[in-house]
Order: structure tokens, then sequence, then C-alpha cells
């Protein structure tokens, strides 16, 4: 009988091939923070990972939603890749499109498109504790394996739906801005708007002279400022080809005006009122300005909420549409939609032919941040995990029980200026701690428990001084809000401190491991 022998080399090779997954990294998302994190993966040598992607272009939030009027609400300077500024903005605040299409050139620049599969879904992905990778399971039933795993879907992928009664019984055309339908054509209609968000205040001055009747539904108010946006001349954009360094000057300066509008005077409330007064001062300015002929609507249009409650936004138009003729601002509440329209608490029905839901996206809940299941250790599911214990990640990024795991767009990440600030900074911070794990050859790197919890402690002293706890923000209905009433959006610091603890934080605050050792006993590496 012959008896097969193993040499321990052999033991060792078959060993490595079993816990050797089929990537380093796998990103979920071709979206502002995929790309970024990609980039900064190549950027360090790191070229074994991938990017699956749902749709079948890059772009994320600026591919999907294409509703009339959409366009950045913070000025193109300081809305773009730091490290990538595009000197051909058409305009201060640039159309939708041009985002799609510098996001398009971004990926094919940095040569992102050999990484990225598309038209994947992820369905869920598991960490597995005894080879320390995930596995990541995506539609059509296919499994693929990854040391690490960055989920890079943003947050505004799930449209919320209004929660109305006969909402399925309308017969008419009902479209949500999210998912805009390109072939309605609302000239002549009687239409329907349900939300005064964001979105609906790029929508409405692009819809209102087109539509026979419109019909504005409001919920709560929003705090507009006037818009400072104009088409940028030839002659600059040539200056910004010509001397890139002009236009990083002009970025610094548009950094500085929205970091005091949007960051300092929420996340600083209680030690600068003033300037959120000062803010609330001009918005309501604004209102009157344009709609100087209906001082009856002017209350309706004032938030009883703080500035910085919920997202202010920038117009020179909104306002204007409730002085057109065919144009109604509706701010009693919705009792049901019916066959042919929408009826009132007050016994009103409007009938119409389109119904349009601004009403936003679903953010902090389960099923959507992330958007698939992720089970860690123990058969943790982080979505299970931080409904039952509030939203919470180091730095926004990391969690303990989650190893060799990133969330882009996690508790408290968000800068309030602009998402590709929180993109370039998270990146920085996941990638080091990536390297830093292939340099003391690990296989699993996780966020220490105390590192964790100091830092969520620290978030929460922090807002204390933000306006979401200081100024009337229970009436606002804003997503930054989660189920626990708390406001993980927004992180409560400045970008600056940001992006100098994403290049700074000692490593010595992750646990780095190797395949079958004890984390628990793990010791820091000095």
């Amino acid at each position: 009988m012959n008896i097969a022998i193993t040499k321990p080399e052999q033991v060792s090779v078959q060993r490595t091939r079993a816990i050797s997954p089929d990537h380093e990294v796998v990103i979920v998302g071709a979206g502002i923070s995929g790309l970024g994190i990609a980039i900064r993966l190549k950027e360090q040598g790191i070229e074994s990972f991938i990017i699956l992607e749902r749709a079948d272009r890059v772009g994320g939030t600026w591919r999907d939603n294409r509703y009339p009027g959409i366009a950045v609400d913070i000025t193109s300077f300081t809305y773009s890749y730091s490290f990538e500024q595009n000197p051909n903005w058409s305009r201060v605040f640039a159309p939708g499109k041009e985002l799609q299409h510098y996001t398009e050139r971004v990926a094919a620049k940095y040569f992102l498109y050999p990484h990225i599969q598309f038209k994947t879904s992820v369905s869920r992905a598991e960490f597995d504790e005894e080879r320390h990778y995930w596995r990541i399971e995506v539609d059509g039933g296919d499994t693929i394996t990854a040391r690490h795993l960055v989920s890079a879907t943003g947050g505004l992928i799930s449209p919320k739906m209004p929660d109305i009664e006969g909402i399925n019984d309308f017969k008419g055309k009902i479209i949500h801005t999210g998912h805009w339908d390109d072939s309605i054509d609302l000239k002549g209609k009687r239409v329907a708007v349900i939300g005064t968000g964001a979105t609906a205040v790029q929508l409405l001055p692009e819809i209102a002279p087109l539509v026979k009747r419109l019909d504005v539904y409001q919920r709560t108010p929003i705090w507009l400022l006037k818009k400072p946006d104009h088409a940028l001349p030839g002659w600059l954009k040539s200056s910004f080809r010509l001397l890139p360094a002009a236009q990083r000057l002009v970025r610094v300066g548009t950094d500085v005006i929205s970091e005091s509008l949007m960051v300092i005077s929420t996340i600083y409330y209680r030690q600068a009122p003033w300037l959120v007064r000062k803010c609330e001062e001009a918005g309501i300015r604004n209102m009157k300005e344009q709609l100087p002929s209906r001082p009856d609507l002017w209350e309706k249009l004032t938030p009883k909420y703080g500035f910085g409650c919920k997202r202010p936004s920038f117009s020179n138009e909104y306002f204007r549409i409730f002085a057109r003729d065919n144009t109604d601002l509706i701010t009693t509440s919705i009792e049901r939609i019916t066959e042919k329209g929408i009826k009132t608490r007050d016994g009103v029905e409007r009938k119409i032919d389109v119904l349009i839901l601004a009403t936003g996206y679903r953010v902090f809940e389960k099923g959507n941040l992330p958007s698939y299941d992720v089970v860690g250790r123990k058969s943790q599911e982080i979505g299970a995990f931080w409904e039952s214990n509030r939203y919470q990640a180091y730095e926004g990024l990391t969690v303990p029980g989650f190893p060799n795991f990133y969330v882009m767009l996690g508790p408290y990440a968000l800068i309030g200026t602009s998402y590709f600030k929180m993109a370039e900074g998270n990146a920085i911070h996941a990638v080091r701690c990536i390297k830093e794990g292939l340099k003391r050859q690990a296989t699993c790197v996780e966020v220490r428990q105390d590192v964790h919890d100091r830092y969520f402690a620290d978030i929460q002293r922090r807002q204390q001084s933000t306006v979401f706890l200081n100024h009337n923000c229970s009436l606002s209905n804003s997503y930054y809000f989660d189920k626990h009433g708390d406001a993980p959006m927004l992180r409560p610091s400045t970008s600056v401190e940001m992006l100098w603890r994403a290049k700074h934080l000692s490593m010595n605050n992750y646990k780095f491991s190797k395949v079958g050792s004890n984390p628990s006993t793990d010791k820091l590496t000095r």
C-alpha cells in the first residue's frame, strides 16, 4: 500500500492557499467615495482590488439623479476632489450632468475601469473568523472573497416613499425625484409635488413655467440663502487651465465660506449663536425679496426650527414661484391620495395628472447604510447592531467586531461642506489601515473597543454644542436625525481637523493579528 507523505512546506502552501482571498480589497460602489478610495489604493501601490457596482456606469448619486434643475448646492470649486480640480465647470454651482461627466473622466484618468465589475449587486457580506477574510455574495449566487471590504454605497440610494394612505390608488403618473422618468412630458399637466427640501428647491422653478397647475405640499419649510451662481467666463477657465494654483486659491476661499455657513455655525452653535442668527436673517431677507407681493405667505415659508437643523440650501428663484398664478402652496396636512388627486384634512380634493415625490431618501436606517447585510464576529449584523446600540463608528469609518471593514459614509462621518472631503479623509484613513496590515503581515485589522468607546463619548460631548440639540430641531423633520434621536449624519468637527486626524491618528488604535492568533491577546506593536 502506498502512503502519500506530505512535507511540512506543502502543508504551509496548502494552508496559505486556503486563507488567500480573491482580492486584497473589494469596494462596493463606484460613486464619489468608491472612486476616491480606489485612487488612494493605487497611489499607495495596492492594485489587488475590485469595485462592485450595481449599475452600468460610475457616478453614484450624480448618475441616478436626473430631475430637472439638479445641481450642486456647494460651489464646484469645493465640491470636487482636492487632487483633481476641474477648470472647465460651466457655472459656480455646476449642473448635475457635469458632475456625472467629472466622475467618468476621473475614473478613466486614474485607470479605474479595469477594476470595476458593473451590473453586480451585493446582497450579503460575512466575515470568516477562521480565515480572516470577507465572503461577499452577489446577485446570481456567486461569492467573492476579500481580505478587506469597503462599503462605499453612499447615503442617497434608497428613495423614501411617503407613508400616505391611498398612494397606490392614484391612477395618474407617480415619479420619485430619485428615479426621474425622462419620458414624461409635464407641459400643460396638473402637477402636485410633495416635499419642499433641497431637491424641490431645484426642481420647482424648472417645472413651474411648464405646467398648467402646480400644487406644492409643504410639511416643513426650508432655510434658503441667496445663491451666488454665475456662468464662468472663458477667460477664467483658461486661467485655471494655465495656472492651476489660481483655482486652488479660489477653492481655499470657497472652502472658508462654506465651512463658516455649513459647519461652524452648526457644530459651534453654543459658542457662536450669532452666526446662526445672521444666517436666519439672511434667509428671511432672501424670501421677502423674492416674494414681496405675497406677505400672506411669509409666515408659512419661514422655518420654526433653527438654521442648520435641516440641510439648508441656496436659491434665487424658489420663492418666486409662489407668486405665479398657476402655483399654490398647501400647508394643510394630506388625508389621503385618491384615484384622481390629493385630499387634505380640510376636505378639499385637488385633481392632478402627475404626482411628484420629492420626499428624499432613507439614510441612517437598517437596510440602507449599508444597503446589504454585513455580518461580523459572532454573527452580529451591523445594521441590527446600530439599530439596537445607536449609530457609532470610530472616525466614522470602523466598528469593533467588524474587522477589515470600512464604511465610507459611517455614523458621524460627513463633513457639512462637501462629500468629497469626507471621501478623501476616510480613504486616507482606510488605506493607512490596509497598508499597515500588509506591512505587519497581519490578516486582521480591527479598531480597539476602548479607543472606539472614547471616540464615541467625545462625539456625544461635542454634540451638546451643536445646533441639533439646541435650536428647535425636533420641528425640522430632518434626515439628519435617526430613530434614537441622534444626529449621526454630520461629524461635529471642521474638515481641517478631520483630515489631520485621518493622516496622523496612531495605527496602534487598531489590533493587528494573523490567522490562528487570538486577537484578544495581541499586544501593541510599537
